[in-house]
């Protein structure tokens, strides 16, 4: 049998709105049933923000912590990964929610440019993160946005900075950042192969690149992430009409390439993560 495929689900993020696209979950409850949907559809990985009733952003750990106990409840055995992202805070506050305890968050391990900003991850803050994230057992997904991060990540894991097996997530078609470009897309996976054989991949494309880098990764035999916070449409002149269509549509990829959809049961297996 093939190596199963798991699939992401970034269901938010901090940018889309309502007025992008009437599907985008804002609120708790809205998160909550969008999540139940998409891991019904195949996902088992919930990655995660919270927002403010006026949609902006935030980091706040009672939010985090109100969306964590619904999932739990209502996708049982689901990877919840809660998002240390820069749009969303500043500095600490963005892990003040780590020591909630979630299966995974994200972690940046170094700066890069973003549409209209740089993303900043100083050293002394991704070692924070790093460290905050080992405290409470919180697997990290890194999270790549350029070829360094890749290099940084595995010298992290090398010194003992990140534990246990590597989780590496190629971004690709964020502005001003990596675009998505197919013979880069190889040269990631290569690195990775060479530099931890045993790590864990998966590949996450923004806008019109997010069913390309959905189907380089499952081709490839890596790992991939769907949903709203990336992309809101499932065609050029179509709005997604919910999360779970975006996950269908990345399990009809592992259909195509005979890679079967994991469960939570073998994502937790291969992620080394503990029981839910």
């Amino acid at each position: 049998m093939s190596k199963p495929c798991i699939i992401c689900v970034a269901i938010t993020g901090s940018v889309p709105r309502k007025e992008h696209n009437p599907a985008v979950p804002i609120t708790i409850a809205e998160q909550i049933e969008s999540t139940q949907e998409a891991f019904e559809a195949g996902a088992s990985i919930a990655h995660c923000h919270v927002r403010n009733d006026d949609q902006t952003p935030t980091s706040d750990p009672e939010k985090f912590g109100r969306l964590l106990e619904g999932l739990n409840k209502h996708c049982p055995g689901m990877i919840v990964q809660l998002s240390t992202g820069g749009r969303s805070g500043a500095g600490k506050e963005r892990g003040g929610m780590l020591s909630l305890r979630p299966d995974m968050a994200s972690l940046s391990v170094g700066s890069n440019n973003f549409p209209t900003r740089v993303y900043e991850n100083p050293p002394e803050l991704v070692d924070w993160f790093a460290s905050e994230m080992r405290t409470y057992e919180v697997k990290p997904e890194i999270e790549a946005f350029d070829l360094s991060h890749i290099h940084q990540a595995v010298k992290m894991s090398r010194e003992g900075a990140i534990p246990g097996k590597l989780y590496v997530q190629f971004v690709m078609g964020v502005k001003n950042a990596m675009p998505v470009d197919k013979e880069t897309f190889d040269f990631y996976v290569q690195t990775v192969k060479r530099l931890a054989p045993d790590a864990e991949w998966c590949g996450a494309g923004i806008g019109p690149g997010q069913i390309m880098l959905n189907e380089w990764a499952i081709a490839a035999g890596g790992h991939t992430r769907t949903g709203l916070e990336d992309n809101l449409r499932i065609d050029r002149n179509t709005m997604a009409p919910s999360n779970a269509a975006l996950v269908k549509r990345a399990a009809d990829l592992c259909e195509k390439y005979e890679r079967p959809v994991a469960t939570w049961q073998q994502a937790r297996e291969i992620l080394e993560l503990r029981p839910a």
